[in-house]
């Protein structure tokens, strides 16, 4: 049967290039291998998932091309479903209510640390005799579900991309899975939606490998059948450490309108965590379906260099047609006032040798509204520093400057 996989994203920001990066490989896979690439929207934080950020996810993925299967699944809308799974949870004797207010495991844990212990619950409620669980039910205590880490042995998987993992379920605590108001954590809501969704491999950023293990046992407890897992390695920004903010643009709609072509970043971010072999860096979607495999995928932290990027993009850029290039520059140009829409209809033939003139030197969108302004402007602006170092003497760069023009006019074959 083919693999399902699927892009998991919380509305709670923009489109990250690191979940951009997830959701392109979960989509190369499904292109390469066959199966479905299903998409949902993680928004069960109520306090945090916004209507804007669903949008910005909805459109860096349109702009990208990543498009899906099925219809767009919202867990927060699953909720009945994730506490029926946290009650056969209970009834099964995979897990206990715990009815240790936060106040007290806060103390608890503030002890431990006075004695220079780690903290681990202690499973006093899971030792509650059972008609004292019933009355403090009936008295209406309030209570999480706890699942029940077995004791012995480990909990171990084949990742897809780092092979045999082991975590001794010794080191894992006894975790709650529904909160005291009915809402479920993290990881029930995910393996609930995964099986229900039927789920066959899920790849997703290494960050998650703690979580596996969790997820695993709450699957096998509900008596689903295992999906495989694939854990991409970390992005990084160029001076070692986890990307963010403050290596500049970590938004794929800040690259958007960067003037960086959609096809240049798929390149992009497809090599980071993935080598097709053979030193091959330049690549079209189709090529990067057709040269996907999981044997590819590697272990070791990628590097997002921005430089690195703007040089793709230029790659792109000089090898798309111009009938390619041709709207986004035309929007750009219009952006910058130096032509609309109807101006460069109006004349498209003209624009569209115009921008095979350009594209060849240009790194982003914008280097093709730059290199263009002079053919567009009756008034140029000089550079002030290349004016001091080119035009010494200005009188004669006039001179040499009109010469050239009378020569131009008069030159009738432009053939090399």
């Amino acid at each position: 049967m083919p693999d399902r996989l699927r892009f998991a994203p919380s509305p709670t920001g923009y489109l990250h290039v690191g979940g951009a990066r997830t959701a392109l490989f979960n989509w190369l896979y499904v292109k390469h291998y066959g199966g479905e690439f299903l998409l949902r929207i993680e928004d069960t934080d109520k306090a945090r998932s916004t209507e804007e950020s669903t949008r910005a996810i909805f459109e860096g993925l349109e702009w990208l091309g990543l498009t899906w299967d099925e219809r767009v699944v919202h867990q927060g809308a699953n909720l009945e479903r994730h506490q029926a799974d946290a009650r056969k949870l209970l009834e099964r004797g995979k897990a206990y209510r715990c009815f240790c207010t936060p106040a007290e495991l806060e103390q608890r844990r503030k002890d431990a640390e006075k004695r220079g212990q780690a903290f681990s619950y202690d499973r006093r409620c899971d030792r509650l005799p059972k008609d004292e669980i019933e009355r403090r039910v009936a008295a209406g205590m309030p209570f999480t579900i706890r699942f029940r880490v077995p004791d012995e042995h480990s909990t171990t998987w084949t990742d897809v991309v780092h092979g045999d993992i082991t975590f001794p379920n010794k080191d894992i605590d006894d975790f709650v899975v529904l909160r005291s108001d009915g809402t479920p954590i993290y990881n029930l809501a995910v393996v609930s939606d995964d099986i229900a969704m039927v789920i066959t491999l899920v790849m997703r950023g290494d960050d998650h490998i703690s979580n596996t293990p969790k997820q695993i046992m709450l699957c096998e407890a509900l008596g689903a059948p295992l999906p495989k897992f694939a854990h991409l390695p970390m992005i990084h920004g160029t001076d070692g450490k986890k990307l963010s903010k403050r290596h500049g643009a970590t938004a794929v709609g800040d690259y958007q309108h960067m003037g960086i072509l959609p096809e240049a970043m798929l390149n992009f971010l497809a090599l980071l965590g993935w080598s097709p072999g053979h030193d091959i860096e330049v690549m079209s979607v189709d090529d990067m379906v057709r040269l996907f495999s999981t044997e590819g995928l590697l272990r070791k932290a990628a590097v997002f260099d921005p430089k690195k990027l703007e040089w793709m993009n230029g790659q792109h850029l000089s090898r798309a047609s111009a009938e390619r290039l041709l709207p986004v520059v035309a929007a750009a140009l219009e952006r910058a006032g130096l032509a609309t829409q109807r101006d460069v209809e109006a004349r498209r033939e003209w624009y569209l040798r115009l921008i095979d003139l350009l594209k060849i030197r240009a790194r982003v969108i914008d280097d093709i509204v730059r290199q263009a302004a002079p053919y567009l402007r009756d008034h140029i602006e000089y550079d002030p520093d290349a004016v001091a170092q080119q035009w010494k003497d200005r009188q004669t760069s006039a001179d040499v400057l009109a010469a050239v023009r009378e020569r131009l006019a008069t030159t009738s074959d432009w053939s090399p």
